[in-house]
């Protein structure tokens, strides 16, 4: 039976010496939602960070206060500092608290004590993480259980990354770029897959990440489930050293959720679902792509566990009306002849990227692909350098945005510069270069098209880039105004 509002917040208060909870870069996407969740559970909520935001303003309405920029007085009334891993201890709030002798606890300490109390399902995995949670909120809330959910995008039908809800179970993404998600203990625990990335958190050793997800696995009870996507070959690999009840999913066979039959219609996909000692079930989603199945068949896997209908299913699945910037399509723009779709999405793994590529080949066969793309992190693009040049290569028309540092130093060698560069020499594209705080829009309009696809992709501040374009007064010319709903 589902609790109450009043019931979890009962529940939640055993951490009764804390009143008030400051966060220190309350606007990224992995705290917001965890301070909106604390919001709604009665707490005194406080956070900074280093320009006002969309994330910051909403926050306020429901009661934080927000400081913009870091100093030692905005964390002197709190009872607990909550940080992520890019907040170090140089931080004047940190060291503050640090001195008078406040907690300081990462953010994925504060996401697991939510969790202690609930049904936890988290979901891990290199790529696929937002939208298989997302998935996931939908689906419940479709079969009546009403999540509380935490994502790190925002969710379109809810308008926000977050949200308490009234039953026991909590839905999460799980952090692997710094090891954090080993907070967690989960009851249900997902892994999608493991790639290379964020590999400085484990000293370049793939190894060392591979038992980090053992051991995530593991933080389960013994009575607990890992869904795992046999797909995937490194998740393949350490199956047989998980020792936990499992159930697999993928196009494998020998998987025990498995789609067959997978029909691509534009921004649709339709499939055909199989479980052991069930009826196949038709299901359809309204994301491109195979990589999104294997997020539908995560979520099939967790709700036909937990005893969600298979009419809840369909419709929850059916009705996801998609997260922020993944593939998230703005709408036309105009040109001579006709329009250009325009989207907008966050991959920013050559794994990544080459998925969605994919899914528009698939969705759009006879339409070109216009891709900008900003690399993100130094140290990403020297790591999967050749990965990228050959991903990247397979747009019809390239342009490289300079790095989105990220925090990090430049690293000879691994700038968009060089990449232009690798990917010329191969002879199939001419990519184009972009210097920071050029205005794109002048240079993207005489390379389009009537019928092309307009792609910006990547994890920095070109998440900005396809509402500019809405806005530019060139594209308002060419036939009319920019049709500029976000779907």
């Amino acid at each position: 039976m589902a609790k109450s509002p009043a019931a979890a917040r009962s529940e939640i208060r055993r951490m009764r010496r804390i009143r008030r909870i400051h966060f220190v870069g309350i606007g990224g996407a992995g705290m917001c939602g965890i301070a909106e969740v604390l919001l709604n559970l009665g707490y005194e909520v406080s956070g900074s960070d280093l320009k006002a935001s969309a994330v910051t303003e909403r926050l306020e309405t429901f009661g934080a206060q927000i400081f913009i920029g870091h100093r030692a007085e905005n964390a002197e009334q709190a009872d607990v500092l909550v940080v992520s891993s890019a907040v170090n201890t140089s931080n004047p709030e940190v060291a503050t608290a640090l001195e008078r002798r406040i907690p300081v606890v990462p953010r994925a300490e504060m996401l697991a004590e939510l969790m202690r109390y609930r049904h936890g399902i988290a979901v891990a995995g290199t790529h696929g993480k937002t939208t298989t949670t997302s998935l996931l909120a939908s689906v419940f809330a479709a079969g009546g259980l009403d999540p509380t959910f935490v994502i790190g995008g925002r969710l379109n039908a809810a308008g926000t990354n977050a949200q308490l809800g009234s039953s026991r179970y909590l839905i999460a993404e799980a952090d692997e770029s710094d090891a954090s998600f080993l907070h967690l203990q989960p009851m249900v625990s997902v892994v999608t897959n493991i790639d290379m990335d964020h590999m400085s958190t484990y000293g370049g050793d793939f190894n060392k990440l591979k038992k980090t997800f053992i051991e995530f696995l593991h933080n389960l009870p013994f009575y607990g489930l890992a869904v795992m996507c046999v797909d995937d070959p490194i998740v393949r690999e350490i199956l047989p050293q998980v020792a936990r009840p499992t159930v697999t999913y993928g196009f494998d066979d020998g998987a025990d959720v498995r789609a067959i039959n997978v029909r691509q219609q534009g921004m649709q996909t339709f499939f055909t679902v199989l479980r052991r000692d069930r009826e196949p079930l038709e299901v359809s989603v309204n994301m491109p792509g195979n990589h999104n199945v294997l997020n539908a068949l995560a979520t099939i896997a967790i709700a036909s566990d937990e005893g969600i209908s298979d009419e809840a299913i369909v419709q929850g699945l059916s009705g996801f009306q998609g997260v922020g910037r993944r593939f998230q399509v703005y709408g036309e723009l105009p040109v001579d002849g006709g329009s250009v779709m325009l989207v907008d999405d966050y991959g920013h793994h050559p794994r990544e990227v080459a998925a969605v590529i994919k899914a528009v080949r698939g969705g759009w066969p006879e339409r070109r692909l216009v891709m900008v793309y900003q690399p993100h992190r130094f140290s990403r693009t020297r790591d999967l350098y050749d990965d990228f040049v050959q991903v990247l290569g397979d747009a019809n028309v390239l342009l490289l945005m300079e790095v989105y540092p990220a925090g990090e130093e430049p690293i000879p060698g691994a700038d968009s510069r060089h990449l232009c560069h690798s990917i010329r020499q191969r002879g199939q594209l001419d990519p184009i270069y972009i210097e920071r705080g050029i205005e794109l829009a002048p240079i993207v309009k005489p390379l389009l098209r009537a019928g092309d696809i307009l792609l910006c992709q990547g994890a920095g501040d070109i998440g900005g880039l396809a509402p500019q374009l809405l806005q530019s007064p060139l594209f308002a010319t060419a036939g009319g105004k920019s049709s500029g709903e976000s779907k």
